[in-house]
Order: C-alpha cells, then sequence, then structure tokens
C-alpha cells in the first residue's frame, strides 16, 4: 500500500518560490495556505486497523511513531510558513516605510532651503525699513533745523532791518530839530544860507519813502507825546493806522485812543503799586475785632457761629477769611501785634455797649481815627433803655458810617453784625456788585451764576499767580535803606539803551546778595522815567513750588503781553507747544508795542530743568526787547555764562553801617563806637557782607538789644559765620521767647507744616489744623517769624522768605530724615482729604493734595486724587495744564487712558446724581472733560462728555437756557477743529439763536458767537459773510464796553485810580496836573465820560494856573477835553475846544510838529462830520503840507492825506478834484508797498467808484477787479484771518466817530455790485 509519507502532498504543493524569468523585478514569496491532513491519516489507519485485528495492533508502534513524527513536521512546516508569511510582510512594511523615510527627508531638506531663503529676505527687509525709518527722522531733524535757522535768520535779518530803520528816524528827529532850529534863528532875523537848499527835499525822498513811519500821525484824539515806530509795524498792521474805522481786529474797545496815552496811564497807576497797603493786595479778608467785656457774648458768638459761614463764602470766591480778636487780657502786652493786625486787617468791627475801656482806646483811634487807606469799618452798638453811651463811645459813633444801634438781645444783634459785614465783604472788600446787577437784569439767579466769558480764548486767568507776583514784587522792593546800587542802575540803563541785537543781560550773585531787592528798586526807576516801556516780572520762589514751574511763568508772560496789546486770541495748554512757541508770541506781540519791552525773571535757575525749558533766551530776540535774569553764581548754567553779566559786589562798610544802623534806630536800639567797631570788622567776608546777612544781623540786634544786654547779643551774633548760622540764632531766640512747651511746640509745628507744604499754608488752614490754637497765640508768632524775615506773606499763605530760612528749619526740626517730613506730610494730607470728603474742593486743596500724593510716591491714592473730577477741573480751570498732566505721567497714564478713565468716572458719578443743582454741576463737569481733551487734541474723545453735557441741560434746564448755548459753542468748536464745518455751523447758528433770545441782541454772548461763526465762515472762504458778522459783533461790544466798562482788570485798575487821586489831591504842580490828565484818560477809557470830564478839567484849570493859558501842555487838555466832548456828542463844545488848541499850537509849536498835527487831523474830522466841508478842506490841505514836509512827497503817509483830501473832494462833489489826488496816492502806494498791498487795493476801489460816476464803466470794472483780487491775494497770505486797519500806535478815530457812508458812495456801490456782483464802499482814511 505504500508509506503514509505517500499520502502527504509534494512540498512543491504547500509553496513554491517563482523567480521573475523576465528580469525586470524582484524575487518575492508566494504564501500557499494548505490544511494540515493528520486527522484524516488517523482515521485511515483505524480504518485499517479494524480490518485486521491482532496482527497489526503489535506490529505497527513504528509505523504509528512515524506518524506523530510526521504530524510533527507538518506542524513545524506550518508554523514556519506563517513566520516567513509574517517576516516577508514586515519587510515589505520596512521597506515602504524607508521609501517615505527618504522622500519625507528629502522634501525636509527643500522646505528647509525655502525657510532660509525666506528668513535672508526678511533680515534684508527689516534692515531696509530701520534705514528708511532713520533716513526719515534724519530728514525730520533736518527740516526741523531748518525751520529754526530759517526763523532764526528772519529774526536776525528783521532785527537788523529795524534797527536801521531806528537809525534812520533818528536821522530824521535830528533833521526836523535842526530845521525848528533854523526857524527860530530865521524868526529872529539870523539869516542862514543852506548851499544845498535847491535839492533838499530831493535829497530826503528815497530814505523816507523807504524806512520812515509816519511818525507824526501816530496820535490819537487825546494828546500825549508821540512815540517812535518801526516800516516792520505799519507793514504788519496792513491797512495803516488810517484806515482804523474798520471793525476788523480792533485792538482794544476804543480806537481813539492813543495807545501812549493808555501807556502813560497805565505805567504811572503801575508805579505806584509799592505805596499799597497789604490789605489792598491781599487774598485774606481780614476781620478784625475789637470787644469789650460788655459785648463778650456777641464777640463769641460770632466767632463760633457765623465765622465759619463767612469763611466758606469767602473760599467759593477764591479767598481766605480769618478773624483776629485780641482778649482783653492780651491788650497790653501785645501792643505791636494788635498795630501790625490793624494794618493788615480788611474790616475792623468794634462791639461797644455803654464804655470804652482806656485799655482799647489806643486801638480805636489806631484803626478808626487813622485811617488813611479808608479802609471798611463798621460800629456795633448795643443800646439799653434808660442808659446813656459815655462820650468816647459818642465820639466814634459820629465818624463811621457803617453803623449798627441793636436794643434788642445777643443774639439778634450777632446776627445784623454778620449781614453787615457779609455785604461789606462782598460790596466793598471783594467788588461783588457788579455780578448782583448782572443777575438783576437777567432776571434769573440760575442765568446769573453762568459762566463768564473767558478774556483770552479758553485760558482762564490765575489771579493766585498774578497775585502772588505782585506780593512777591512788593516784598523784594522793601529795604530800610538804600544799598549803593546806583553803580548798577546805570549798567541796566545801558542796556536798556543799547542797540539790537543784545543777549540777556545776567545779574549773578550769591545767595542773599541783594539781586531781587536790585531789580525790584530798578523796575520802580523805570516805571517812574519811562512810561512806554511794558515791564514783565517773575519772582521765582522754592524750587519745587509753582512760581518755579516754567509752563506756567511763559504762560503768564504771554498772557500780560496779550492783555497789553488788547489782543484776544487763543492760546496752547500743550507745555511743550507753549514753550515752543513763545519766540513767536514775543516777536508777533513786541511788533504791536510802541515802546520797549524788558522782561525780568529773577533767581531763574530755580526753575525746573531751566536750560531746556528757557531755550528762547538763546535765540535772538526781538529789536525792541530786553531780557534781564538773575542767577546764583553756583547754579548757574554753563551756556549762559558767555552773556554779558553784572555781578553783585558784597557790600562795603559803609553800607553794612547804614544798615544796621537803620534798623536799630527804628528799635530805638543805640550801639556804642565799640560795638560798631566790632560789627566793621566782622562783616569783611563774602559771606557776612551780603545784604541778606546784614540785614537780618540788623533785626536781630535791634530785637534781641530791646530785650536783654545788646554785649551778650552782640557776641552771640558775631559766632554766627553765615546766613544759615544767624537764622539758627533767632529761631531759638524765638523759641525761647515763648512762655510754655506748649507754645514751643506749635512753633515747631507750624514752621515744619509750611515747609513741606506745595505753596505754603493760610492762617485759617492752620487754626483748623491746631483747634488748640487761638487767633491772638497765632498773630503773636507770626508777628515774631515775619519780623526776623523767616516767613512772609504770599497770595493769603505763609511761606519762608528766605531758602536759607527753610534750610534752617529743615536742619533744627527735620534731622531725622524722611520719616519726619513724611509724618508732616501726612497730617496735609489727612486735612485735604477731610475738605475733599465734605466737598469743599477749593484751590488749596486741587495745589496741595495732588502734590502731596507725588512726594509721598503714593501712586494709587494719586490717582485716585486725580479722579475727583473737581480737582482736575480746579486744576484746568485754572490753567495748571502741565501740572496736571505730568500727575497723569507719573501714575503711568497716557492722554487716551486718561479721558476714557475720567469718562469712566463721570459716568459711575452720574449714577449719584440726584436733583437739577447735582444734574446742572455733572453737566458743568462734562463739559470741562469735554474743553480739556479738545486742547489736547483728542477731538473724537472730546464729542461724548460735551454731546452728554448738552443733553443733560437740555433735560435739566430747559431747551432755550443760556447754558445750553454754551454747550452748543463748546461742542461747535470741537467740529471746527475737526473740520467739520457743516455741523458747526448748525450748532454755532442755534447758539446764537438762544443767546438772542436769552439776553438781547446787543449782549457780548451774542457778539461772542458771531465771532464765532465769522471764523467759521473765514476758513470755509466766505469772506463777505464773515466781514458783516464781525462788524455787527464789534457793534456790540462797543455797546456794551460803554455800558459795563468791562475792561480786563477793571475792578484793579479802579482800585489803582482811587489811590492816584487821593496822592493827587495836593498842590499844583505841574506833575500833578500831568497825572490828573492821564487818570482822565484812564477814566475815558472806561466810559465813565463824567469822570473822565472832572479830571480833565481839573487838570486844564491847574495847569492854566501854574504854566500859563498859553502853554502847550494846556492845549493837550484842551485837545483831550475836546475828544470827550466829541464822544459825547457835544460837537460845538468839542469844536471850541479842538479850536484853541490849535490856536496854541500853532503859535508855540513849529509848523510840522506831531502835536499840531494831532489836532489839526482831528478837527478836521469833526469838521466833517458837522457838515462844515469849507472848513475842513483848508485842514485836510495843511494836513498834507505836513506830511510832505516831515516824510518827503512819496512817502506813504502823503498818499493816505492825499486820500482824505480826496474823500472830502468826493463829499462835496468836486470829482475833478479828486481823481488827480487819487492817482497819486496809488502811484505812491505802489511804489513804497508793491502792487498787491491792501492800501493799493482801497485806492483802487476808491478810484473804480470815481471812474463809473465820471461814466468810465470799462475803466471802473478794470479798477474793481483788480482791487479784488489784491483782497483775495491778502486773504489767502494772512490764512482767512481778517487783518487789522487799526494801527499798532491806536491812531486816528475809532468806530464811535466814523462817519456814516454818504449819498455818492452809496450810489456809486450799487452800480459796481451790479458791474461786479460784489460788495464795495469808497472808504475814507481819517
Amino acid at each position: 500500500m505504500g508509506t503514509a509519507s505517500s499520502l502527504v502532498s509534494p512540498a512543491g504543493a504547500v509553496g513554491e518560490v517563482i523567480e521573475d524569468t523576465y528580469g525586470g523585478g524582484e524575487a518575492c514569496e508566494i504564501p500557499v495556505e494548505v490544511k494540515p491532513k493528520a486527522r484524516l491519516l488517523r482515521g485511515s489507519l483505524r480504518r485499517v486497523g479494524a480490518s485486521r485485528p491482532g496482527g497489526l495492533i503489535g506490529a505497527s508502534f513504528k509505523s504509528t511513531a512515524s506518524v506523530q513524527e510526521l504530524e510533527c513536521v507538518a506542524e513545524y512546516e506550518r508554523l514556519k510558513k506563517e513566520y516567513e508569511i509574517f517576516r516577508v510582510s514586515k519587510n515589505n512594511e520596512v521597506a515602504s516605510m524607508v521609501k517615505k523615510e527618504a522622500k519625507l527627508d528629502r522634501e525636509n531638506k527643500r522646505l528647509r532651503a525655502e525657510l532660509q531663503a525666506l528668513q535672508k529676505t526678511y533680515q534684508k527687509i527689516l534692515r531696509e525699513k530701520e534705514s528708511a525709518l532713520e533716513a526719515k527722522y534724519q530728514a525730520m531733524e533736518r527740516a526741523a533745523t531748518f525751520e529754526h535757522d530759517r526763523d532764526k535768520v528772519k529774526r536776525q535779518f528783521k532785527i537788523f532791518r529795524e534797527t536801521k530803520e531806528n537809525e534812520i528816524q533818528d536821522l530824521l528827529r535830528a533833521k526836523r530839530e535842526l530845521e525848528a532850529k533854523l526857524q527860530r534863528l530865521q524868526a529872529q532875523g539870523i539869516q542862514v544860507f543852506d548851499p544845498e537848499e535847491s535839492d533838499s527835499d530831493d535829497n530826503c525822498t528815497d530814505v523816507t519813502a523807504a524806512g520812515a513811519q509816519s511818525e507824526y500821525w501816530n496820535g490819537g484824539a487825546l494828546g500825549s507825546e508821540p512815540s517812535m515806530g518801526s516800516m516792520m509795524q505799519l507793514q504788519q498792521s496792513f491797512r495803516g493806522p488810517e484806515f482804523a474805522h474798520s471793525s476788523i481786529d480792533v485792538e482794544g474797545p476804543f480806537a481813539n485812543i492813543n495807545r501812549d496815552d493808555w501807556d502813560a496811564a497805565v505805567a504811572s497807576l503801575l508805579q505806584v503799586t509799592p505805596l499799597f497797603s497789604h490789605s489792598l493786595w491781599s487774598n485774606t479778608v481780614r476781620c478784625f475785632i475789637i470787644g469789650t467785656d460788655e459785648t463778650q457774648p456777641e464777640v463769641d458768638m460770632f466767632i463760633r457761629n457765623y465765622s465759619p459761614k463767612l469763611q466758606r463764602a469767602c473760599e467759593t470766591m477764591g479767598y481766605f477769611f480769618q478773624v483776629v480778636h485780641f482778649s482783653e487780657e492780651h491788650e497790653r502786652p501785645l501792643k505791636d501785634v494788635r498795630k501790625w493786625e490793624i494794618e493788615k486787617s480788611s474790616l475792623i468791627v468794634l462791639l461797644l455797649h455803654l464804655t470804652l475801656p482806656s485799655c482799647l482806646l489806643e486801638d480805636c483811634e489806631e484803626a478808626f481815627l487813622r485811617n488813611p487807606e479808608e479802609k471798611p469799618r463798621l460800629i456795633y452798638h448795643r443800646k439799653e433803655d434808660g442808659r446813656v453811651s459815655s462820650a468816647s463811645v459818642q465820639q466814634f459813633i459820629e465818624q463811621i458810617s457803617h453803623m449798627i444801634d441793636h436794643t434788642g438781645g445777643a443774639e439778634e444783634g450777632t446776627y445784623e453784625i454778620y449781614n453787615c459785614v457779609e455785604k461789606i465783604i462782598k460790596q466793598d472788600i471783594l467788588g461783588c456788585e457788579m455780578t448782583e446787577l448782572e443777575g438783576k437784569d437777567l432776571g434769573n439767579k440760575e442765568e446769573s451764576t453762568a459762566p463768564e466769558e473767558e478774556v483770552f480764548g479758553d485760558v482762564l486767568w490765575d489771579a493766585h499767580d498774578e497775585q502772588e507776583q505782585m506780593e512777591a514784587f512788593q516784598q523784594a522792593s522793601n529795604s530800610t535803606c538804600e544799598l549803593g546800587f546806583e553803580k548798577y542802575f546805570e549798567r541796566l540803563n545801558d542796556l536798556v539803551a543799547a542797540p539790537a541785537p543784545i543777549p540777556p543781560l545776567l545779574v549773578s550773585g550769591g545767595p542773599g546778595s541783594g539781586k531781587s531787592l536790585l531789580l525790584s528798586k530798578w523796575i520802580q526807576l523805570q516805571q517812574k522815567h519811562s512810561p512806554n516801556t511794558l515791564i514783565l516780572y517773575h519772582f521765582v520762589g522754592r524750587p519745587m513750588s509753582t512760581s518755579a514751574e516754567s509752563a506756567l511763568i511763559i504762560k503768564r508772560l504771554t498772557l500780560k503781553l496779550m492783555q497789553h496789546s488788547w489782543l484776544v486770541s487763543p492760546l496752547t495748554f500743550d507745555p511743550a507747544k507753549l514753550l515752543e512757541e513763545f519766540p513767536r508770541w514775543l516777536e508777533k506781540l513786541s511788533a504791536r508795542h510802541q515802546g520797549s519791552i524788558i522782561i525780568i525773571i529773577d533767581s531763574i535757575d530755580q526753575i525746573q530743568q531751566a536750560e531746556k525749558h528757557m531755550k528762547w533766551l538763546i535765540d535772538p530776540l526781538p529789536v525792541n526787547v530786553r531780557v534781564i535774569v538773575s542767577v546764583n553764581v553756583e547754579t548757574c548754567p554753563q551756556a549762559w555764562r558767555l552773556w554779558p553779566t553784572l555781578h553783585l559786589d558784597p557790600l562795603n562798610s559803609k553800607d553794612v553801617k547804614s544798615l544796621i544802623s537803620a534798623e536799630c534806630n527804628s528799635a530805638n536800639v543805640k550801639l556804642t563806637k565799640e560795638q560798631e567797631k566790632k560789627l566793621e570788622r566782622h562783616c569783611r567776608s563774602a559771606a557776612t557782607c551780603n545784604a541778606l546777612y546784614v540785614t537780618l544781623l540788623g533785626k536781630t540786634i535791634a530785637c534781641l538789644g530791646n530785650t536783654g544786654n545788646i554785649d551778650e547779643t552782640l557776641q552771640q551774633c558775631l559766632q554766627c559765620q553765615d546766613t544759615v548760622s544767624l537764622y539758627r540764632l533767632v529761631l531759638r531766640s524765638i523759641q525761647e521767647s515763648l512762655r510754655s512747651d506748649s507754645e514751643k511746640g506749635l512753633l515747631r509745628e507750624i514752621l515744619c507744616v509750611i515747609g513741606v507744604s506745595h505753596n505754603g499754608v493760610s492762617e485759617s488752614e492752620l487754626m483748623e489744623l491746631y483747634p488748640e490754637l487761638s487767633s491772638a497765640a497765632l498773630a503773636s508768632l507770626i508777628h515774631s517769624l515775619h519780623r526776623m524775615c523767616l516767613l512772609t506773606y504770599g497770595c493769603g499763605l505763609l511761606k519762608f522768605q528766605h531758602l536759607q530760612a527753610w534750610e534752617v528749619v529743615r536742619l533744627e526740626y527735620m534731622e531725622e530724615g524722611e520719616n519726619v517730613l513724611s509724618a508732616y506730610r501726612q497730617k496735609l494730607v489727612e486735612y485735604f482729604t477731610m475738605q475733599l470728603s465734605r466737598d469743599r474742593v477749593t484751590w488749596r486743596s486741587a495745589d496741595e493734595l495732588p502734590w502731596l500724593f507725588q512726594q509721598q510716591g503714593d501712586k494709587q491714592k494719586l490717582h485716585k486724587c486725580l479722579l475727583n473730577l473737581f480737582v482736575s477741573q480746579n486744576l484746568y480751570k485754572r490753567g495748571h495744564f502741565a501740572e496736571l498732566l505730568s500727575y497723569w505721567q507719573l501714575v503711568g497714564k497716557d492722554k487716551s487712558s486718561m479721558a476714557a478713565e475720567y469718562f469712566d468716572s463721570l459716568k459711575e458719578y452720574e449714577k449719584s446724581c440726584e436733583g437739577e443743582a447735582s444734574m446742572i454741576c455733572l453737566a458743568d463737569l462734562y463739559e470741562t472733560l469735554g474743553r480739556f481733551l479738545k486742547d489736547l487734541g483728542l477731538l473724537s474723545q472730546a464729542v461724548a462728555p460735551l454731546q452728554r453735557s448738552l443733553e443733560i441741560r437740555e433735560t435739566a434746564l430747559d431747551p432755550d437756557h443760556p447754558r445750553v448755548a454754551q454747550s452748543l459753542h463748546q461742542l461747535a468748536g470741537v467740529y471746527v477743529q475737526w473740520k467739520k464745518f457743516g455741523n458747526a455751523e448748525q450748532l454755532y447758528k442755534q447758539a446764537l439763536e438762544i443767546s438772542e433770545n436769552a439776553y438781547g441782541a446787543e449782549h457780548p454772548r451774542v457778539a461772542r458767537e458771531l465771532d464765532a461763526l465769522a471764523t467759521l465762515y473765514q476758513k470755509q472762504n466766505k469772506y463777505e459773510q464773515a466781514e458783516q458778522l464781525r462788524k455787527k459783533s464789534f457793534r456790540i461790544r462797543q455797546k456794551a464796553a460803554r455800558r459795563k466798562g468791562s475792561l480786563c482788570g477793571f475792578a484793579l485798575l479802579r482800585q489803582r485810580a482811587l489811590q492816584l487821586e487821593e496822592l493827587t489831591l495836593g498842590k499844583d504842580t505841574p506833575d500833578n496836573a500831568r497825572t490828573l490828565n492821564e487818570l482822565g484818560v484812564l477814566y475815558y477809557l472806561q466810559n465813565n465820560l463824567e469822570t473822565a470830564e472832572l479830571f480833565l478839567k481839573r487838570s486844564l484849570e491847574m495847569r492854566e494856573r501854574v504854566l500859563g493859558p498859553e502853554h502847550p501842555d494846556c492845549a493837550q487838555s484842551l485837545n483831550n477835553l475836546a475828544a470827550l466832548y466829541n464822544e459825547k456828542k457835544h460837537y460845538d463844545k468839542a469844536e471850541e475846544l479842538y479850536e484853541k488848541a490849535l490856536d496854541i499850537r500853532r503859535r508855540a509849536l513849529a509848523p510840522d510838529h506831531p502835536s499840531l498835527a494831532y489836532t489839526v487831523k482831528h478837527l478836521a474830522v469833526l469838521y466833517k462830520k458837522m457838515g462844515k466841508l469849507d472848513k475842513a478842506v483848508p485842514l485836510y490841505e495843511l494836513a498834507v503840507e505836513i506830511r510832505q514836509k516831515s516824510f518827503g512827497p512819496k512817502h506813504p503817509s502823503v498818499a493816505t492825506a492825499l486820500v482824505n483830501l480826496a474823500v472830502l473832494y468826493c463829499q462835496m462833489k468836486k470829482q475833478i478834484e479828486a481823481l488827480p489826488l487819487y492817482e497819486r496816492a496809488l502811484k505812491i502806494y505802489e511804489d513804497s508797498f508793491g502792487h498787491m498791498h491792501p492800501r493799493v487795493g482801497e485806492t483802487l476801489k476808491n478810484l473804480a467808484v470815481l471812474s463809473y460816476e465820471g461814466g468810465d464803466f470799462e475803466k471802473a470794472a478794470e479798477l474793481y477787479k483788480r482791487a479784488m483780487e489784491i483782497k483775495e491775494a491778502e486773504t489767502l497770505l494772512i490764512g482767512g484771518k481778517a487783518t487789522s486797519r487799526h494801527s499798532s500806535s491806536g491812531d486816528t478815530f475809532s468806530l464811535k466817530s466814523a462817519l456814516s457812508p454818504n449819498i455818492f458812495l452809496e450810489h456809486g456801490q450799487s452800480h459796481l455790485e451790479k458791474l461786479w456782483k460784489l460788495g464795495s464802499s469808497l472808504q475814507d482814511c481819517c
């Protein structure tokens, strides 16, 4: 049968290896799955054994083993095949993965190469970008440098040109003087032969036409000495003095007042400033109460119940209120203190019943009977039925106007005292009656509280800063004797007289050498002897104080210049731009001033980063500007040391002796010869012979010598080798003079609190900080500290008089360092924080609290304080813009973040607002925020708060309320800056309509809206509409000024005028007559014509008595009175006075004298106004002759006179005579100014009307077209702003006296409008 192996399939059937016979591929194993056949084999064997029983079993063991082996082999083969299959599949997978890996590696290498290429490209582009940015910055720097160099060259050229023009003016003046002498000699019969007489007119023609201004015709209606001008000023005014009747950009409310007269009047008022007492300028309302034992209940009740109310009322107006009362036990030992307090007091109240104790009699006489300044005084007299007051009481009652007679109880009497004191403070001391009258005119209390119109655009004048400077000037000028400064005065005078350009003068010296005293004394001399010189001064205080902030200094100087020039123009708030634009402002405003401008900055080295912020000092100054600065030798910047320097030498022995003797004599202390020699030997070093040390030494000897041994005091003083050690001796002596330890502790507390404050501390604040401190004790302490030059007053605040005094306090009381400073700062922080929690946000809390947080380095509290909207509003409205921004920079916020936080804070505050009053306050805050953001240039963020303010006011008040008009005005201003003129025009028109309905068509607020609309129309090139609105606005402002007398600083000038009035009530002298004349001019400027007439008449009468009726000064008074009567429309009186003045000046003065020219000019205008044209013709002809003699036949002033005469001929229907005059004037204007000058355009318009009237329509059209082209070119040149037709000197008549257009002008005008569809009028040059 064969073996079992025959049953197994051949090996080739299990699996085969097929080789690729074509050779193109790779050998591979193809697995074939075969199921095992072991069971089948075993079954076959069983069947065989069953067929052969017995014989096969025993003989088949070998066969059985073979079967098992076969089965194992088969299993082995199977497993082997499965393994091979697995191996082959995995090898295939590995091969596939290797292929993929290779492919990915190639792809990775390709991507890496591309990435490297991209990185190289990126680096190349980045380098190109950086180089482009660097090139851009370099180009910007080059552009800025070029712009700066160009401005510098322009200023240098202008200075050179004006210097040459001034030289020409000097030559012309010398020529006129020689001609006047020649005429006087000829009048005396002396024959003088001029070899060049035949061509003298031709010789001066070119010079005067090129460089001289119409000097003789700068005067106004009120005569005064003429001032020199320059051609530059004439060209800048474009229209010149004879076009002053236009309403465009008139410098002041009264254009017919000569600027020289105004300058002289204001300067004369300023020069008596040091004569005023402290109470007139103090920012503290001081109420000195004198009471007896009988009226002590009223005194206690008034101080306890009503003094806080008066304090709050004064705080709302920016003033402090302080009540001073000495009980009877304090009367005798504090005699000097009481006298000092009486002198400082603003109001004295005497409370009497039946008797007046003898201990109070001296104080009452000092307060009531010796009252040269006429300060308010009040007597309260409590009567009792059946009892009669003493004779001394009756004596005082009879001499006092403010009197309270009371017969009831003490409470009712105290209430009457409160009402009367409140009325006196508001009306007599603070001058609030004007506000009340305005409120009555409006008929609504809410309307009366509307914010007043800003004077200088959006810049508000900080009265506290100005007050501080006035007091600093008075303090610096105080000296018991002269210190030999005359030699320095000559050097300063030489600076003013030196030709330009000239760098600033450096006044140097050590600390306490007398720099401030020298400058203040020299300022007084300049104000006295050079009234036309404008002096701007700034005294820098402690380095960290407000007076040392550069942005505030520049803003103050700019505003003072603008105020003097009557220029109302917006001023930037950005500190960087303000410092950058100041040289341009100085150049612009100095060109409007006829005399010199002197800027004096004392202790300029104390300004923060002075060399950086005062770069304008290095640039060339305008020709009429001089700058004087003082520095300490040690701290002077290196770049400034090259300037001309005036170094103050130590005091010589004579000055030292006179100064110490003066101090001792004031205290009735006599020094022996030996003591004087000791002092002389001591005061020989540089540290012991400066002005401050010697002054303090004299005061110390005088004070301590009265209370102790002079030799002992002198020995103590001689041990002090510098000012600081001497101050320490003074402080310790004051401390030893105090009676108790509590008083010594209070002295330390007061000095330390003042030392750590920003700008000082007021007496009322000290009383609240230390409730245990009485007013009498505080007054005694301050008197001692003030007398010894430790403390002084500034804007109602107590501060250190010198830096050395603060240094002594720091060394004496604060040696422990920063911990002590921090403790006292924290005390002030708690006090002002408590004020904020009580809603007492005053200018003091806004000044001190953020600064204290800044010094403490507490940014979190500073941030919270800044988010107090009332604090930020106070800082912004007072112009402390730079300070507010510096605080925000300290807390790490930019402008956008600051705006967002303010707006969010306002939203939170709005949630707590309930009631109409709080909503109105909220609207004010929104408006302030909007204006603040607008000034920052964040126009898009400024719209939202201004719109919200508008919505609140429309809801809380009324859509037609004046405050709504104010919101509309502010919102429109943002749209104007945003160039959205359509929206702005709509808002301005709404504001105008509301203002007209609320105030009437003649109110200044209506004028403000008209001005805003006119400016908007100018920006849109709608010049005709803008011109009409400006004319209407000017008429409104003129009427308002006549009714209200709203000049800048009117209240201050009124007080000065009253003081001057008292000073001039002496004997008849020419100086008093001159002062009366200037007062008349001042009252004329205030539109107080009745008072002006009284002063001018007094001046005329005094001059006639002293000088004689034929003196030229009498002619000046006659001229001024004539101008006043002309203003009052009393033309007959004006004509008579003008004729008298003309007759006097014709006899007394040269034919071409400027004063004669004034009178000729204004009398001619008066004749013309009265219709007496025949009388006016010879005067106009005389005017032409005078100008031809003065300036030559080709000078522009001659052309002006020709135009005036031509207009007069036209009014007389003598067109034939007028035509050659116009043509000659046109030729002169074209030769002098060029063919595109505005004066040429005006003359062309007049010629066009004249040609049309003559029937030459083609020529009229051609002339008028040329005139319109000149006007359009002029508008483009000045950036859309209307030019001023008023001269820088205030020459000629104002709008008040402008003539109405005549029939000839109106008729010709209407036809020209038909020809050209434009408006025109023949304009008179007078």
